[in-house]
């Protein structure tokens, strides 16, 4: 299913200008984009440095503290998808508007701020929507906001802690067997849906073409690349998942999950000075464990994720 990956490992080719021309170059003609030889020309060390840069504030994240942890991680996830970017927009960033965060949070804190109710909202302009169209052709709702528990139950890594801290499984793991995916009859009880109704709705949220056994909740999927999908990969334990929440974001890409929780906590760790350090010092409730827990889960899954769709 996926070329190997090997951590930053696998980036090392990025690290030539030429093998980034070349590669851009055949982007842009996938895309049919005017003058790829000129364009890839004129691109390769951008998309060079973005790389780079986001290796950069990774590798510090790995070392720093917790309390800034989050800002570097954020950082470092955004200039990888301005590398992803350019591969499909030559003239990016055209405009100042796409240069925004492109969601917002909440500016104070109330009293008994609790991370897991916090909510993010999506702007009309900036880098969120831009992504969302550019990368996974969706459009975001402006205006619509997102619970950050909702978030953490979308990422395969923090199942096991969910059912440790609040006795629920959020994913469902399925059987791999050469190309097919088995999914065990026990969603069907879960999301309260016949054989023939499952299948239906799984098969409506996959933006590519998917094909069901006759037998049975096994599937192939006629594309290698996941993109908009309900489908994650489990990358500690090396398997694929469903979310078990069916709701708006069940095939909500992955990489924008995590640009949605880096955001809001990189935006406390830089505002929110007094919260922020009582939670790291008192560690009061699950907050701590799920944001500690995820922060290392992306500091992975982030660059791995980037891999995906530039390898895609």
């Amino acid at each position: 299913m996926d070329i190997e990956y090997k951590d930053w490992k696998s980036y090392a080719c990025f690290f030539s200008a030429e093998y980034c021309q070349r590669f851009l170059r055949n982007c842009y003609q996938k895309r049919n984009i005017e003058n790829p030889e000129q364009k890839s020309y004129e691109n390769c060390y951008a998309f060079l440095y973005y790389l780079e840069h986001g290796q950069v504030y990774y590798q510090q994240a790995a070392s720093s503290p917790l309390i800034i942890k989050p800002i570097m991680l954020f950082y470092g996830l955004v200039h990888l998808i301005k590398a992803c970017i350019l591969t499909i927009d030559p003239a990016y960033p055209e405009t100042t508007a796409v240069l925004a965060h492109g969601v917002s949070t909440r500016k104070r804190k109330k009293q008994n701020y609790h991370f897991f109710q916090d909510e993010v909202k999506f702007q009309k302009n900036g880098l969120f929507p831009f992504i969302s169209e550019k990368l996974f052709h969706m459009k975001q709702l402006e205006g619509e906001k997102v619970i950050m528990e909702e978030l953490l139950q979308l990422i395969p890594e923090l199942d096991d802690l969910f059912f440790l801290l609040e006795g629920k499984r959020t994913f469902i793991k399925l059987q791999t067997d050469n190309k097919q995916f088995l999914v065990p009859d026990t969603i069907l009880d879960h999301f309260h849906m016949t054989e023939n109704r499952f299948k239906e709705f799984l098969a409506s949220k996959f933006q590519k073409g998917v094909e069901f056994s006759e037998e049975g909740l096994s599937f192939m999927l006629n594309t290698t690349s996941f993109g908009k999908s309900p489908l994650r990969f489990h990358l500690e334990e090396n398997y694929y998942a469903l979310p078990l929440n069916k709701g708006n974001y069940f095939n909500f890409p992955e990489l924008l999950i995590h640009y949605l929780l880096l955001y809001n906590l990189s935006m406390i760790a830089r505002y929110e000075t007094e919260w922020w350090s009582e939670l790291t010092k008192m560690m009061p409730n699950q907050d701590y464990p799920f944001i500690c827990s995820f922060l290392d889960v992306t500091m992975q899954k982030g660059p791995y994720l980037i891999y995906q769709y530039l390898m895609g």
